[in-house]
């Protein structure tokens, strides 16, 4: 069995821009996507499950993750209809399992997925990336969704700064930046206006750390017994960025956080996407020390680099620049795949995608979502199939092995 991680593509579906016959010019075999058409919280019926997976196999390639089945508000507030809803995932997560698509990548993100203030922020070289600016996100949580008691979340500097940043914006400049924190970006299920936004906020109010947490480690004592017996390998995707926002606690932001879901249920069917961006965004996270410690519980990779600045701001950087190391944490992911091997696994390749990519030759358009466009996405497969390429070949140099696989 070849140790090469599986190169993925994600793809929205039908309605990509990017279609299943551009996808397998690009030498992947997977391909991550999800059910897009059916609302949160019903249950995924196993032949639409199938149907799509012949869509996906008609063109030569496979259907390894499921991203992502999501997960209703309902559970992680544990109140309303959950046990449904709960029911409602074990079904989709089972009919998986039939119809033979191994990993399963989902979140726990309170109300808003992954979330950025900027979708098309300019770099000196002329592409443009993704970036989260702290001052942009409080300024609209402070005056433009005028969110209660705000204030106290925020330090007399970055109000003022808040402050100085909604001035200079226009009615235009204000309609953007709402429109890129509330819209919904790729993957995500929900869209909001800031008045729908502050509705659902309030649903949390009196739910602290402690209690998103309990909710999600109850979640997984229900859902990964269910899909070790079908056979999916569940990975929970971190926090994007790994911190609060708008109030709502975030329990997937660190190595403790990820430790302690893993011990919830102590099985690699309870495993974890390792997404170099989110964790990266935290300084205190130690990602080759992650890969040492939590490796024998990824069931995912998402690889892609990020640049911090002042604060919690930053952008998205090309794939190997950034303070994401990532060609010692392709080499530690490299070593993981050795310690499976000696331990006899089977899932020694792992799947991993691009994740995010800048917009390079934006007179190329091909109306790619944000983040996901088809250029710089590539871009960031060729590097990073570079690097494993030079890893494993120096490293087969060196045992005197074979080095034309």
């Amino acid at each position: 069995m070849s140790r090469k991680f599986e190169k993925t593509w994600r793809w929205f579906g039908p309605d990509d821009n990017i279609t299943l016959d551009a996808i397998r010019q690009l030498d992947v075999t997977g391909i991550v996507t999800a059910l897009h058409h059916f609302p949160t919280g019903v249950a995924w019926p196993l032949d639409e499950l199938e149907k799509r997976k012949e869509e996906i196999e008609d063109v030569g390639l496979k259907w390894t993750v499921v991203e992502s089945i999501p997960v209703h508000e309902d559970i992680k507030r544990r109140t309303g209809d959950y046990k449904t809803y709960i029911d409602n995932f074990k079904a989709s997560v089972e009919n998986m399992g039939k119809a033979g698509i191994p990993v399963l990548c989902y979140n726990f993100m309170p109300v808003l997925d992954w979330t950025r203030t900027d979708l098309d922020h300019e770099m000196s070289m002329g592409y443009t990336c993704l970036r989260f600016d702290e001052t942009a996100q409080a300024a609209f949580d402070l005056f433009v969704l005028k969110r209660p008691r705000a204030e106290e979340e925020y330090s007399k500097k970055l109000i003022k700064e808040a402050e100085s940043y909604f001035n200079s914006l226009d009615a235009n400049g204000i309609e953007k930046l709402t429109r890129n924190i509330l819209a919904g970006l790729p993957g995500s299920e929900e869209g909001y206006t800031p008045e729908e936004f502050q509705t659902i906020l309030n649903t949390y109010d009196g739910i602290n750390e402690e209690d998103l947490r309990h909710n999600l480690h109850e979640f997984i004592r229900e859902v990964a017994p269910v899909a070790e017996a079908a056979g999916v390998r569940m990975a929970i995707h971190p926090d994007d960025p790994p911190f609060p926002l708008f109030g709502l606690p975030r329990v997937v932001s660190t190595e403790a956080d990820a430790k302690a879901l893993t011990e919830v249920y102590d099985s690699p069917y309870n495993g974890l996407t390792f997404c170099t961006g989110s964790y990266g965004v935290r300084p205190g996270n130690d990602l080759l020390g992650m890969v040492k410690r939590l490796g024998h519980r990824f069931n995912f990779l998402h690889l892609r680099n990020i640049q911090r600045e002042k604060g919690r701001t930053f952008h998205e950087a090309l794939h190997l620049k950034g303070d994401v190391p990532m060609q010692k944490v392709i080499y530690n992911l490299i070593m993981e795949q050795e310690r499976r091997h000696a331990e006899g696994r089977t899932d020694l390749r792992i799947p991993f995608r691009p994740d995010h990519g800048q917009n390079i030759l934006r007179s190329l358009h091909m109306n790619s979502a944000p983040g996901y466009s088809y250029i710089g996405r590539l871009r960031g497969l060729a590097v990073l199939r570079g690097v494993e390429m030079g890893i494993r070949t120096s490293l087969a140099i060196q045992r005197g092995e074979n080095t034309e696989e």
